[in-house]
């Protein structure tokens, strides 16, 4: 259940930014608006660790959120939409849900934009890691 709670506790966070932006959540239908920014989320979990023998255990991952613009507006919007990510997930906020405290583990990072059909796209990876006790 540790992903779940990670999972809604970052995702909450991220639907909560002002401005909002139509999301595309994973596995969820969506239709993207011509001429209108959007964002896809992804959840990746990496191997768990158990640094002490028991039940206690550390979930790392990353959320993935790519920022997709219309093509031919500049790089502005989408950039700074990366960076208020980057505000809002700075190193060591930490995000709760269920129980489960998802911690961002490092700066997140902003990638080399990319052109996807008709969208400029800059995708954001926001690490983090969850300590608990199965």
């Amino acid at each position: 259940m540790s992903l779940v709670a990670i999972r809604a506790a970052l995702e909450t966070a991220l639907s909560g930014m002002s401005p909002a932006l139509a999301t595309a959540w994973e596995n969820v239908p969506f239709a993207p608006v011509n001429g209108t920014a959007y964002q896809r989320v992804f959840l990746l979990a990496a191997e768990p660790d158990n640094p002490e023998m028991g039940r206690f255990t550390t979930d790392r991952g990353y959320m993935q959120v790519s920022l997709a613009y219309p093509l031919d507006t500049g790089p502005n919007a989408a950039q700074a939409r990366a960076e208020l990510i980057r505000d809002t997930f700075y190193r060591g906020a930490s995000f709760v849900s269920s129980g489960i405290t998802a911690q961002v583990e490092k700066t997140p990072e902003i990638a080399p934009a990319r052109i996807e059909e008709d969208r400029y796209v800059v995708p954001v990876k926001i690490r983090f890691f969850a300590n608990y006790v199965a």
